[in-house]
């Protein structure tokens, strides 16, 4: 137990002195993001996946995602995701899927049409091999990674070891902000979303990502410290990289995490037994005043503007028309489109240059129900239909699953506000679909039904 206290003591310490290393020499960015793939082939080719090994490396690869692009490390914007695609084949053709998986290819399957539809439609001037990569990377990603962890067994600490593997690189992401923005007060002067306390990248993504982290490490405290030490360093860990996502002034990354967060409460609090209740409540009290201390401080380092951002204002305390940024028009366009193109849509990432072209709007979709509505038509709706149900389906057998709700919460949430610009839903979604278990069993049972 010591030597693991001390191992993950390290690796904090370790991808700490990355974000240090990068800062000063940008160049390491992409030493690094060729590195990790490589020592992934390795350990998963070493041990055959044996353990699932490819979930390790996919999850690393998920939290360094948006410190890669952030500091110019990725190769091209979906390298994260074409990994990820990769090392899931390879955990499939070690260790194989079940046959019930196939729903998930199903679901590639229906994407299929509408890209059809775009080679049709696309003019010369658009690069469909572009457009297409970005619009259809992630959920690609997000069906592959379905396939292999359908009903894939699994033990809850191993799954904690996953989480704490994306984590790893999401502190790594924290540290470089603040090297990169040490002084919030000297660069907020308004409440729309802050690049330069994003580390010059998108804020939407950064304040995604560090959501997940938030959860991540509130994971680690309330289940798996098992020392005065371990805790104390922990909630350092989430209240920093809390305050770093709230200062991003991107709001859709942190209520995720909260709701991620309260609806694990939710699980904890009603499988606890009476004598568990009444601890749960000490653990209720002490979150909400972390929770306070960090929006406190926040507001004080802002000048209170974080609070007018949140409550939709503008810097003069005024409030704004539009509560999502601009986002209700880009949907209307995309509800305009699938009524007009109900049975196979306008065409796999047609809508921004359609979007450009009758109502002039020059921005690419933010939401993914409704990018799928319009691109993809009543393909896309049976599509969403699968992602929506099957889980569920899988979670009546499977309540041991405690971070169910909250890894579909935040697939969810974060294709409404994110769409899939980064792998993190797809893979997060994926997790969903793990047969976890909280204890050993007796007998040994193969890893697919």
């Amino acid at each position: 137990m010591k030597n693991s206290k001390r191992l993950y003591i390290y690796f904090l310490i370790i991808h700490a002195l990355i974000a240090l290393a990068v800062f000063i020499l940008p160049f390491l960015s992409k030493i690094y993001a060729v590195l990790i793939p490589i020592a992934g082939l390795y350990l998963i080719s070493k041990n055959k996946n044996k353990n699932n090994e490819v979930l390790l490396v996919s999850a690393y690869l998920v939290g360094v995602e948006v410190f890669l692009r952030m500091t110019g490390g990725n190769l091209n914007n979906e390298y994260v995701k074409y990994n990820i695609i990769f090392f899931m084949l390879c955990g499939i053709v070690y260790s194989s899927f079940s046959i019930n998986a196939i729903i998930y290819l199903f679901f590639i399957i229906l994407l299929i049409p509408s890209v059809l539809i775009t080679f049709n439609e696309a003019g010369a001037n658009l690069d469909i091999r572009k457009i297409l990569l970005f619009n259809l990377s992630g959920p690609i990603c997000l069906g592959i990674s379905a396939l292999y962890t359908f009903k894939r067994k699994i033990l809850l600490n191993d799954l904690q070891n996953i989480l704490i593997t994306m984590g790893l690189p999401i502190l790594t992401t924290t540290v470089y902000l603040f090297l990169y923005t040490p002084s919030i007060k000297d660069v907020v002067t308004g409440t729309q979303s802050n690049f330069e306390t994003s580390g010059g990248f998108g804020p939407n993504q950064v304040s995604t990502i560090l959501g997940l982290g938030m959860f991540i490490f509130f994971t680690k405290i309330i289940l798996f410290s098992k020392s005065k030490i371990e805790i104390i360093i922990n909630c350092a860990l989430l209240a920093f990289i809390s305050y770093r996502g709230i200062v991003t002034f991107s709001r859709g990354g942190i209520m995720t995490a909260i709701a991620m967060i309260v609806l694990l409460l939710g699980i904890l609090f009603y499988h606890s037994n009476a004598a568990g209740k009444k601890k749960f409540t000490v653990v209720f009290v002490l979150t909400a005043l972390l929770g306070v201390g960090v929006w406190t401080y926040s507001s004080l380092q802002t000048s209170g503007l974080i609070e007018k951002r949140y409550a939709n204002q503008d810097a003069r305390g005024r409030v704004k028309k539009d509560r999502l940024g601009g986002r209700e028009e880009i949907m209307n366009t995309e509800i305009s489109f699938f009524l007009d193109n109900p049975v196979l849509g306008i065409g796999a990432g047609m809508g921004k240059s359609k979007r450009n072209e009758e109502f002039n709007i020059q921005a690419a979709s933010h939401n993914e129900i409704t990018r799928m509505f319009s691109e993809h038509g009543l393909f896309g709706i049976l599509g969403l239909l699968i992602l929506a149900i099957t889980p569920f389906i899988l979670y009546i057998n499977n309540r041991q699953h405690l971070y169910f709700l909250s890894f579909f919460i935040f697939w969810l949430l974060t294709i409404n506000h994110a769409a899939m610009r980064i792998a993190a839903p797809a893979f997060v979604y994926a997790l969903c679909l793990l047969s976890v278990q909280v204890k050993i069993p007796e007998k040994t049972e193969s890893t697919i039904r």
